[in-house]
């Protein structure tokens, strides 16, 4: 198991685990839509992404990152928005190696913490969230406007 950063080079393999989270995530299939998204958070660096390869330099997985910015701390916090393991390799080490690289990588780059959030019956994406160490938030309410 291989986790490292994505760059333009990776585009494709970025590209086909976008559209495999999105079509999780009840999206209709994009992959052009995918892969210019992406390439426009790469080149303009909006967005940091780890991906995850097998053995044989098969991605099997993706977390994408974005910055935000504390007032309280003044420190940046990444936004940890997106992670997909592949179903088929789920079960596998390649979600804790991934979280734990980005982990790795806030520490690395000064930022005050992590934050991610999730659907509250994804249970399996909560435990192993916690699993690592991210406590669950009780005294924040969150509100979206569109």
């Amino acid at each position: 198991m291989n986790i490292r950063r994505a760059g333009i080079e990776d585009l494709g393999a970025a590209a086909e685990m976008f559209n495999l989270y999105r079509i999780f995530q009840k999206q209709q299939s994009d992959k052009e839509g995918a892969e210019d998204y992406l390439k426009e958070r790469l080149e303009k660096e909006e967005s940091v992404i780890f991906l995850a390869y097998d053995e044989e330099n098969r991605v099997e997985g993706i977390a994408q990152l974005y910055p935000l910015f504390s007032s309280v701390s003044m420190k940046r916090i990444w936004l940890l928005n997106d992670l997909y393991i592949k179903e088929e390799a789920r079960n596998k080490g390649y979600g804790k190696k991934l979280i734990e690289e980005v982990i790795r990588f806030a520490k690395d780059t000064g930022a005050g913490g992590v934050s991610l959030e999730t659907c509250d019956d994804n249970y399996g994406a909560q435990r192993l969230y916690e699993g690592i160490g991210f406590k669950k938030e009780t005294n924040y309410f969150y509100h979206l406007s569109l």
